[in-house]
């Protein structure tokens, strides 16, 4: 395994829960996968008294039980093959809710299968070839049965982006996006991709099991047809109508659901997940704490932690973390690993097809917001231009944006030897008129993020970010000429868009000002470090001593790069408080905006809506901000 990869897989081969149960379900040394070797033979009279109570079985002498074994939960059912039963003493520790049903057995057919201490089985159909780990509740379903050579789901090939291959990433239950990421994009590393296919052979090697699995205090009920499937402890499978060949991992903290008309197929399904309400998720692995819900439609695809899909179509495509997908709109063959963006309703991200074969593909880059009723032409690159905005209605031709923070709109004017087909490009106008999202995004990410084993990097104005609108704003002043309008061939980055003079300008000052911002705000917190516990007075060398801190190295460059070290330390604090100023100016007005328009528009808009002044956000940009002129003015009081 090569080092990058060994880097993000990490020891999963020797930690991995799932395989650890899996492994238990390979192990066929003992009379019983559950119970070992505490087993026994029935005695005469419990086979007659399960007799009396309706139950049949063509060799009671195959079934094994426990040695505490009681007959007083087990009624009118089937047995067939090798059986193992633990103790259902009628009531039982699980209880199906306010159901309250008794542990055991009843009116459900069983074959060739093991069932733990205190579980729940009422009208199941056919459980064949299973394990049901102890206080599962299986209740009212059709079959759940085993084939004998599962996989649970494990091992297929995903061809995410390109459709007809190129980048397939062999799934795994637990898959991350930074692994699959890694694979998408590394396609010329042939070492990478030996090293993932002996990595994903031998995962695959270990996952694979003769048995299905049900785990302890797993719920399954009104469910359809269940095959080839690894359920975990504690996962809720209620009226799915198809689980097939899946692997569905949950914890007592993160239930798993799968529900109401649910679909599944060849996939995994990680913690705290949800697939309900008729979505369909098929040859896909959904990350921790996503779901597809409202018929929504995933095939051959990966879905990253905290990202959702409802009604929409989601296919071929890798989507990284806190992708929001609400409404009907669709998304084929998108490389979108490190999501935080939105697509809106009737968004159509998909011309992936070109008469001749569907093998475009879209990159879709950071933050990306896809209006309403967008058109994304194919192939097109935007992870240049993260937190940008493609507005409602936008058609775009294939291109390759990279201005960072813009909003993409449709042409104002039609102009003289350029396409009509060409829109308006605004650079940093996110940043400008807009800051509220971000701002706003960066806290709510970190709120909402639920995922335990995934890790993020929730800042906006970090290293990589920085770096692109350094780039671009480079290109914006490095025009050769000024002139009314400008285009790809003229500023390279513009794509298939337009650029005023104005907005260049503008675009600028935008850049200027956050790349300021960041630089400064790290430099704050290089001297609270540097002061903590000590006195002000003395910060030689903040500027050209090298450091071991990455983050402020980085910084650190900037800072001597825009020629911010040309000012004093004390200077640059104070500029830092005319900034905060005016980011907490500007935060306020963007969301005051909305409010002017809509007040203008619908009349009770106050009455209904929470304005720019007690927005609770704004509420605490404004608190933040006086926090932090307080401790820099503390600060400067001591230089």
């Amino acid at each position: 395994m090569t080092n990058k990869l060994k880097k993000l897989t990490g020891n999963v081969l020797e930690t991995s829960s799932f395989l650890k149960s899996v492994a238990a379900l390979k192990n066929d040394q003992f009379k019983s996968r559950l119970f070992r070797n505490n087993v026994r033979n029935l005695l005469d009279e419990e086979i007659g008294q399960l007799q009396k109570q309706g139950n049949i079985s063509h060799d009671w002498n195959a079934i094994l039980v426990v040695e505490d074994f009681m007959t007083t939960g087990i009624f009118n059912s089937s047995f067939y093959g090798k059986c193992r039963l633990g103790k259902f003493d009628g009531t039982g520790p699980a209880k199906d809710g306010p159901w309250g049903l008794p542990a055991g057995i009843y009116r459900s057919t069983v074959v060739d299968s093991e069932i733990g201490n205190g579980c729940i089985i009422h009208d199941t159909g056919v459980l064949a070839n299973c394990v049901v780990r102890d206080s599962a509740m299986l209740i009212g379903n059709g079959s759940i049965s085993a084939s004998g050579t599962c996989t649970f789901g494990n091992g297929i090939e995903i061809a995410v982006g390109n459709e007809t291959g190129g980048r397939d990433i062999v799934s795994y239950a637990d898959l991350t996006i930074p692994v699959a990421e890694t694979i998408a994009r590394n396609r010329s590393d042939k070492d990478l991709l030996k090293a993932y296919k002996d990595f994903t052979d031998e995962y695959l090697s270990r996952c694979s099991a003769p048995l299905g699995y049900i785990g302890e205090k797993a719920v399954i009920k009104n469910t359809g047809t269940i095959e080839d499937a690894f359920i975990g402890d504690h996962a809720v499978i209620n009226g799915a109508v198809l689980i097939k060949n899946c692997t569905i991992l949950a914890t007592p903290e993160e239930k798993t659901e799968i529900s109401h008309g649910a679909w599944l197929k060849d996939s995994c399904v990680q913690w705290g997940s949800e697939v309900t309400s008729m979505a369909i998720v098929d040859k896909s692995v959904l990350c921790e704490h996503s779901h597809v819900e409202r018929h929504g439609k995933v095939t051959m695809s990966i879905i990253g932690p905290n990202s959702g899909v409802a009604e929409g179509e989601v296919t071929s495509c890798l989507l990284g973390p806190f992708v929001g997908f609400h409404h009907q709109s669709m998304l084929i063959a998108g490389i979108w690993p490190e999501g935080k963006g939105n697509v809106a309703y009737g968004a159509n991200i998909g011309s992936n097809h070109t008469s001749k074969s569907p093998d475009q593909e879209i990159f879709c880059g950071e933050g990306l917001f896809f209006g309403l009723g967008s058109n994304i032409k194919f192939p097109s690159d935007f992870t240049g231009a993260p937190y940008s905005i493609i507005a409602t209605g936008v058609d775009t031709l294939p291109q390759r944006l990279e201005f960072p923070f813009s909003l993409v709109n449709k042409p104002a004017r039609l102009i003289a030897d350029i396409s009509p087909s060409y829109n308006e490009i605004f650079p940093g106008w996110v940043l400008s008129q807009n800051i509220y999202s971000v701002r706003r995004n960066e806290g709510k990410y970190k709120k909402r993020n639920k995922a335990r084993r995934s890790e993020f990097e929730f800042s906006v104005f970090r290293p990589a970010i920085i770096d692109l609108m350094i780039a671009a704003r480079n290109r914006l002043r490095g025009a050769a000429a000024e002139r009314e309008i400008y285009t790809d061939s003229d500023i390279p980055g513009l794509g298939k868009n337009y650029l005023t003079e104005e907005k260049r300008k503008t675009g600028i000052e935008s850049y200027e000002l956050y790349i300021e911002y960041y630089a400064l705000m790290r430099m704050l917190e290089r001297i609270t470090a540097m002061t903590a516990g000590k006195s002000a007075t003395s910060l030689k060398g903040i500027y050209g001593d090298a450091t071991d801190d990455g983050q402020w190295e980085h910084a650190r460059k900037v800072l001597a790069g825009e020629g911010y070290t040309g000012r004093s330390v004390k200077d640059n604090l104070i500029r830092l408080m005319e900034i905060l100023e005016s980011v907490s100016a500007d935060t306020y007005r963007s969301k005051e905006r909305d409010d002017i328009r809509g007040g203008k528009i619908i009349p009770d808009y106050a009455d209904v809506n929470t304005l720019a002044g007690n927005d609770s956000f704004i509420k605490e940009t404004i608190e933040e901000t006086v926090e932090l002129k307080e401790r820099i003015q503390s600060i400067i009081a001591d230089i």
